[in-house]
């Protein structure tokens, strides 16, 4: 089978079959979905990983095999990924069908180089390693070959059934049970938590009056055109040295408070935003900055912040700021790393996220959305930082050059920024932006040349 993934240079697919968790005792079981899952929506998901040529001795046949041999006994401890998205009959909402289907392992050829990519642009390289799956499959692993020996592994999942730290959390589990044989509990003590009751809604729920502001139906009417939204954005692939995320941390901290890497990089994006914003020939006072926000460790209560240790299942928010061009243009870094500081910092977090769980418990069925993300109002960056979330892609082929999320932003009318730490351990971030092309065109030329354009030659592929 030939998918036509690089125009004329095409990948083949060698091998399509279904593993399953190899554990008899986990009984079949529908899953029922929390509504911080139904939140997030129904989309497709993945995290890619680049590795140079295996060292000597070892072969893309071996990665295959260690995928073959391994794979089902990670299953038994992450048994929805061995799992189905169906649809409930009574509520027509959707739930997991835990029956043990199994998740999908993919092995492929491509007959190009790996450093030959275009690793500027992610469409013309990351994007184009992602082959298509069936939409009720949970769990899709890719296992891609290059000419020039080197491999790539593509963790494919849906939103719906867990957040970037549950698959951060499988991939650590992952190496270390290839490199070791062990299943290492991660997070906390015994196995993963599967129950998503932890989150009810309050009978009758209520939930704080701004939810209705910043949250909006996702109506594909409601939306821009492909063509639009097409040629409003760029996708970029950036990476920023670790002494440069250093430097503007030092400028974005004071003696009584020092930022952290996040919000320092986030005042300086907000800056160079308000400057685009500010040039542009429609007129606008306003421009708004945005982050994902894992909850897990932020919740207090002693019931949550016990179930959190092993929970698998979205526990994500959103949080933003909104300022005028005027301000954040006039005040330092510092004041603007404090103003990002703010909206994440200043959350009740077990208020809010209950909050949360009674807006989608009254609004389900409709889809929800940020409506920042959408593209409405002002405009807004969001990001999705994964530094913080310890990454380990060694299973016994050393560590991936480049291991980035990959997201489909479709008609969204918002920038976007996924941020990722470089696998090496050097401190460096890989960044996926999704951004407008005054936005590019301001970072790439800023004379402190933060964001630098990725190239295969910074992954040390060349030689792929």
């Amino acid at each position: 089978m030939a998918v036509d993934g690089f125009g004329e240079v095409g990948i083949r697919v060698v091998s399509r079959r279904l593993v399953k968790a190899s554990d008899p005792s986990i009984q079949p079981q529908v899953v029922p979905l929390s509504n911080l899952d139904l939140y997030v929506g129904n989309v497709q998901v993945a995290i890619l990983c680049l590795y140079p040529k295996p060292p000597a001795g070892r072969d893309f046949a071996g990665v295959v095999a260690t995928f073959e041999s391994l794979l089902p006994a990670l299953l038994n401890e992450f048994y929805p990924f061995a799992g189905r998205i169906g649809t409930n009959p009574s509520s027509g909402l959707p739930e997991l069908l835990c029956q043990n289907q199994g998740a999908e392992l993919v092995v492929g050829e491509v007959r190009v180089a790996l450093g030959s990519l275009d690793y500027g642009l992610a469409d013309k390289s990351l994007k184009k390693l992602m082959l298509p799956y069936a939409e009720d499959v949970t769990f899709s692993v890719q296992l891609l070959s290059f000419a020039c020996g080197s491999f790539s592994v593509l963790w494919a999942t849906n939103h719906l059934v867990g957040d970037g730290h549950d698959n951060i959390r499988f991939l650590r589990m992952w190496s270390e049970l290839a490199r070791t044989g062990k299943i290492v509990a991660d997070g906390g003590d015994g196995k993963l938590s599967h129950d998503r009751s932890v989150f009810r809604p309050r009978n009758p729920p209520s939930y704080r009056a701004s939810l209705a502001t910043d949250l909006t139906t996702f109506d594909p009417r409601r939306l821009v055109n492909v063509l639009t939204a097409h040629d409003s954005f760029v996708d970029r692939l950036y990476y920023i040295d670790a002494a440069d995320i250093a430097r503007l941390r030092e400028m974005a901290s004071t003696k009584l408070q020092r930022s952290s890497r996040v919000q320092a990089v986030s005042a300086y994006l907000w800056k160079v935003l308000a400057g685009v914003v500010a040039a542009s020939r429609v007129p606008e006072e306003r421009c708004r900055m945005g982050w994902w926000v894992s909850a897990r460790r932020r919740l207090t209560s002693p019931d949550l912040a016990s179930a959190m240790r092993n929970y698998f299942g979205n526990v994500t928010t959103y949080a933003y700021g909104d300022a005028t061009l005027e301000e954040i243009q006039r005040k330092s870094l510092a004041e603007v790393a404090a103003m990002a500081r703010e909206p994440v910092a200043s959350v009740n977090y077990d208020e809010y996220i209950q909050d949360l769980v009674d807006f989608v418990e009254v609004h389900k069925g409709q889809g929800l959305m940020e409506t920042a993300v959408v593209g409405l109002g002002s405009p807004t960056l969001s990001q999705s930082v994964f530094d913080s979330f310890p990454l380990d892609t060694d299973f016994g082929f050393g560590q991936a050059a480049l291991a980035m999320p990959i997201s489909d932003f479709a008609n969204l009318c918002s920038a976007y920024l996924s941020i990722s730490a470089r696998p090496a351990g050097d401190g460096s971030w890989l960044v996926s932006a999704y951004i407008w092309p005054r936005l590019a065109a301001a970072l790439e030329a800023d004379e402190q040349h933060i964001f630098k354009p990725l190239t295969a030659d910074y992954l040390g592929l060349t030689a792929c």
